[in-house]
């Protein structure tokens, strides 16, 4: 990962990264037919909220390593056709234009299943079609590797009276980009005090 920032951070090789939806910024690191591999940064000040929510479903099967920080993973149960729902399911189809969020006549209700908390040298896996949420305080950095599964698109879980909308990726400036790639790489040297900070949030 040093060896891919590197020339990032210095500004000698151009990348296009975007604050994603679910509120990190996005390093497309590698891509070839189904697999893939991207950088996510949560970063203070450079985080966006979904129109939907952050309870989500990979299309992709999942292997995610935290470079630094802290992640919790929650997983969630999802009920169909529950008598009182609080939810509906919208299917997200991803261009180059961002993303179509198209919502389905599926309502539910979710309770959660697991918790678990992930630091920095931790690895953890999701298979696709699990609804979930990555829940980060303060700032934190994952590699993903994914690979996609021919079935169900990407999903979301939104409210009851949400419509069909597009939301665009927003880019990152050239220099955002830079910073952030700097940033990534001095905690990769130096990341005991984040360990510290996540120790004070959470006690």
């Amino acid at each position: 990962m040093r060896e891919y920032l590197g020339p990032v951070a210095a500004g000698d090789a151009l990348v296009t990264v975007v604050r994603h939806p679910l509120g990190f910024l996005c390093f497309p690191v590698w891509r070839d037919g189904d697999l893939g591999i991207c950088l996510h940064v949560w970063a203070e000040g450079m985080r966006r909220r979904p129109t939907t929510s952050l309870v989500h479903a990979h299309s992709w099967d999942l292997l995610s390593i935290v470079l630094y920080g802290a992640v919790a993973n929650d997983v969630f149960e999802v009920v169909e056709a529950p008598e009182q729902p609080t939810h509906r399911v919208f299917e997200i189809q991803s261009s180059a234009d961002g993303d179509l969020i198209r919502a389905t006549s599926q309502v539910v209700a979710y309770r959660l299943r697991s918790r678990e908390i992930f630091r920095a040298g931790d690895a953890y896996t999701l298979p696709h079609g699990v609804f979930h949420v990555s829940e980060v305080v303060g700032a934190a950095a994952t590699v993903a590797l994914g690979e996609y599964r021919h079935g169900p698109p990407d999903r979301s879980l939104g409210g009851l009276a949400t419509d069909d909308h597009w939301v665009h990726r927003i880019p990152c400036t050239a220099e955002e980009t830079r910073r952030v790639a700097r940033t990534v790489l001095d905690q990769l040297t130096q990341p005991a005090h984040l360990e510290e900070q996540w120790d004070r949030a959470t006690s």
